[in-house]
């Protein structure tokens, strides 16, 4: 019988493989992905990873494979315009580091974090099962026993779920959810262009939704923008020449001339949120507890405090002898991270709510109070702090670069 379960072999499920197995060797702990094995290798797009995030990457032992990837993020900008302003006001600016010589934040492409922590499981002797789902699971006092689709039945102490915003298992599991749909989609590309970006992020606020520029390595960018989901499908359908003139409108000409490199995809945006976490024998991560709207860049790294609560859950109640699926030890893990994860839920699709329209009222008032955030030091710090993960005393170990 398995000690942990863990169905959906991304960033996250690896993750949380890694973070147990590391920490406690001799729990047995595998994996089981749907897709077919490589199809991470096709994933073009890009995540922004916190401080706390890269400390416990550093914990794993591959931020050194990872950072020749990584591109620090040095600044952010913020500005509240429309399409056709011929200029665009700078309201907001973040920068500093979370400790010194650390960044708040990096831009990493996910096949490298992918390919990471893939290496790491290999090396830790975690299995990793491909073109497997799960297809039901039955949960019984001692164990939970888990049916494949190949037919084949494992048992298990403890089944997580890492399977994705439109999560199977959550729904198996009975939990329910608070959903609902913007009406807008994301469109992810990847230029190259003439000018180096410093290190500069940006964030636009159009009226359609934000229009996100994040720096990568070799005078790169990555895109994360928002339209109404009518508008982004006829952006992705039509040809290059036109996509290019779209986005350059958009992007502005400070960085020269605009190529795309890769392809293009839209998916669409909405809030998930879970209403638990865990369930007798059952725990969810990543996508599968929360999905938020990328306005703040935050969805990955949400699912990464994911990984280092519930692995520190895990591991210490196994130290201390106690059943690691028992829904009494499985609650602290949600009490950890449920009230972060709706608090950061409510946060972005306020903003969401706030920034993606037109009028101007609204407009003169959030402008002005980006204003004044901008003049009150302590307050953008504040901010920093949060946006790099800070969690102060009583927060999950490997979030703070300590091991488990």
């Amino acid at each position: 019988m398995l000690d942990m379960l863990v169905a959906g072999g991304g960033y996250v499920g690896l993750a949380v493989a890694v973070a147990v197995k590391q920490a406690a060797p001799h729990l047995k702990v595998e994996v089981v992905e749907a897709a077919p094995a490589g199809a991470w290798e096709k994933d073009e797009r890009a995540s922004a990873i916190i401080a706390a995030a890269t400390r416990m990457l550093e914990v794993f032992g591959v931020w050194d494979e990872i950072a020749p990837d990584a591109q620090p993020i040095n600044r952010m900008i913020v500005t509240d315009s429309r399409t056709s302003d011929p200029v665009r006001p700078v309201f907001l600016t973040f920068e500093g580091e979370a400790d010194e010589g650390r960044p708040f934040a990096h831009m990493i492409p996910n096949v490298t974090i992918v390919r990471a922590l893939r290496g790491v499981a290999e090396r830790l002797g975690i299995s990793i099962r491909h073109g497997f789902s799960v297809t039901g699971f039955v949960t019984e006092s001692t164990r939970c026993t888990v049916s494949l689709s190949d037919g084949s039945v494992i048992e298990t102490r403890l089944l997580v779920a890492c399977d994705g915003v439109r999560s199977k298992l959550r729904d198996m599991a009975g939990i329910r959810t608070v959903t609902w749909d913007y009406g807008q989609s994301g469109i992810v590309a990847t230029v190259a262009h003439e000018r180096p970006h410093e290190g500069v992020a940006e964030e636009h606020f159009l009226p359609s939704g934000p229009f996100a520029i994040l720096p990568l390595t070799d005078n790169r960018s990555s895109l994360v923008w928002t339209e109404r989901t009518p508008e982004a499908e006829r952006l992705v359908a039509s040809d290059d020449l036109v996509f290019e003139e779209e986005l350059q409108r958009r992007f502005g000409h400070k960085l020269g001339e605009l190529r795309l490199v890769g392809g293009r995809r839209a998916f669409p945006l909405g809030l998930t949120l879970a209403r638990a976490f865990v369930a007798p024998r059952f725990a969810l991560a990543g996508d599968a507890a929360h999905g938020i709207h990328p306005i703040s860049g935050q969805g990955l790294n949400l699912g990464f405090k994911d990984v280092a609560a519930l692995a520190e859950t895990v591991v210490e109640a196994d130290r201390l002898g106690l059943d690691i699926g028992a829904l009494n030890v499985l609650e602290r893990y949600q009490s950890w991270r449920r009230f972060d994860t709706f608090r950061m839920g409510v946060t972005t699709d306020v903003l969401n709510r706030l920034f993606s329209n037109d009028i101007t009222p609204i407009r003169i008032a959030r402008d002005f109070g980006l204003g004044i955030v901008d003049r009150l030091p302590r307050l953008k710090g504040y901010f920093v702090d949060q946006a790099a993960g800070k969690t102060g005393e009583g927060g999950p170990k490997l979030l703070a670069g300590q091991a488990i």
